[in-house]
């Protein structure tokens, strides 16, 4: 395996990064407030960088997801792109990509999805009933995708739901509770299209954790750097330097392992073991990493205002989104138990 990234990948990283330091500022995030930051995700789809994703692949949207994470930025981007892009290239129909991707590239379409656990859903001859307690992206997205009890996917526009009530959670990310009775549902994909979009999303999240405990340390290590104690930088002294090479580690652990993960869907190899491989690191690792960060500020770590809490707020919410460390445990136990990893 190689994880060198593509020119095509590293331009589109670099730009990614560009944008996102201009416009994803502290005083920016503070005045979205819970909400998503509509500007910037309308100067992301005018440079092409979620249409980027359909020839720089996973792997390339990871790359891009580490930019987003350092900065905490309040957009739809992992979203949009792994239960939409990324779902509707590899398991669209000619016509449905023709007609789904162009809205997907320029930000007009949006997309979330209702995962990872079916059962809550049902759907009989294209309608679809049940609920979701929470999706998140889901007040931003004109579209979701929602597995069904058997596991198939169904392409939902949010104005068919018979409600979208709005659901706050420790990280901004805009969700809702999706409540289908009678939607119309568009079908996208066969057999494996659930298992497969499941493990893409799981890790192009790990990659925005990656970022968001990237971004955690570098904030601890630069003002661990200037804040004094008896006279000597708090980053002289050995506990310090500790915790702070421990978070490190975890960082690129989480960094390597989403890369691992990303280059096997790309290469089309069963990247279902090493997609929750990724997910486990990102959810006990990344717990880790943002706790390490708030304890590294001191009393500063406690301030809500200050941006290293965003951090670990975005921290603890991805470690839920990915279903918390024994959950993955077990779900990979049972992979390795049937038999089905190389």
């Amino acid at each position: 395996m190689d994880f060198t990234p593509t020119e095509e990948q590293e331009a589109a990283r670099e730009l990614a990064a560009r944008i996102f330091a201009d416009l994803a500022t502290h005083e920016r995030l503070r005045a979205a407030g819970t909400g998503s930051d509509a500007e910037l995700w309308k100067a992301l789809c005018a440079a092409g960088l979620p249409g980027s994703v359909e020839e720089t692949g996973l792997l390339g949207l990871v790359l891009l997801l580490e930019e987003q994470g350092r900065v905490t930025a309040q957009v739809p981007f992992a979203a949009t792109c792994a239960y939409g892009i990324l779902a509707v290239t590899r398991h669209g129909t000619d016509e449905q990509r023709a007609r789904l991707l162009p809205g997907l590239r320029d930000g007009t379409t949006v997309v979330t999805g209702a995962f990872p656990a079916p059962g809550t859903v049902t759907s009989r001859e294209g309608r679809l009933d049940g609920a979701v307690d929470w999706v998140p992206w889901l007040r931003d997205a004109t579209h979701v995708l929602v597995p069904d009890e058997d596991r198939a996917l169904w392409l939902v526009r949010t104005e068919d739901a018979a409600r979208v009530d709005p659901v706050e959670l420790t990280a901004p990310w805009s969700a809702g509770r999706l409540v289908l009775d009678g939607a119309a549902g568009e079908r996208l994909g066969e057999g494996g299209a659930y298992a497969d979009v499941l493990a893409a999303a799981r890790v192009a999240f790990s990659g925005l954790q990656a970022g968001v405990c990237a971004g955690s340390l570098a904030r601890a290590v630069e003002y661990t750097s200037v804040r004094e104690q008896f006279g000597r930088p708090l980053s002289t002294r050995q506990a310090v330097q500790l915790r702070a090479a421990d978070a490190h580690m975890d960082t690129e652990t989480i960094r390597v392992t989403a890369y691992e993960a990303a280059w096997r869907h790309d290469e089309d190899l069963d990247a279902r073991g090493a997609a929750l491989t990724a997910a486990w690191w990102a959810s006990e690792a990344g717990k880790r990493v943002v706790h390490a960060g708030q304890h590294l500020h001191g009393g500063m770590g406690a301030d809500l205002d200050h941006p290293v809490h965003r951090h670990f707020l975005w921290g603890r919410q991805l470690d839920a989104h990915l279903g918390c460390g024994t959950e993955l445990l077990a779900e990979l136990g049972d992979l390795l138990a049937e038999g089905d990893l190389s």
